[in-house]
């Protein structure tokens, strides 16, 4: 159901450095770059994720409440994932792991990005 999302994100530059070093470790590339807009998509789905300078140009912010969740490969997908988050000016906002009560298991990481936006990676398995 869902085409594409976007996040608002202050420095193009800075945000490409670390989607692509996250991003890598699902399985996805960077397919659109411009200055205003920055594209990632994974082969076989047909939603896109975009970065994108808030056309308002005030700050970019993460929304209260709000998060994108992106489905990988493996668990350790996840790992990487949440490494390269880190590693690339992320901040963790729950290291991988199992979350109880989840049926199937639920293992999953939660990171914010340079801007505050909240994300996850998870898989089923």
């Amino acid at each position: 159901m869902i085409a594409y999302s976007t996040i608002g994100v202050d420095d193009m530059a800075r945000a490409i450095r670390f989607y692509d070093a996250a991003f890598a470790a699902l399985g996805a590339v960077r397919d659109t770059t411009s200055e205003t807009w920055t594209g990632y998509s994974r082969a076989g789905d047909r939603a896109r994720f975009f970065l994108t300078r808030p056309f308002d140009r005030a700050a970019a912010s993460g929304g209260n409440g709000a998060m994108l969740a992106f489905l990988g490969e493996d668990r350790a997908a996840i790992d990487r994932f949440h490494a390269a988050a880190l590693a690339n000016g992320g901040t963790c906002e729950g290291p991988p792991g199992v979350r109880e009560g989840m049926n199937p298991v639920f293992y999953a990481a939660y990171v914010r990005d340079c801007d505050g936006n909240k994300l996850c990676a998870f898989v089923r398995k």
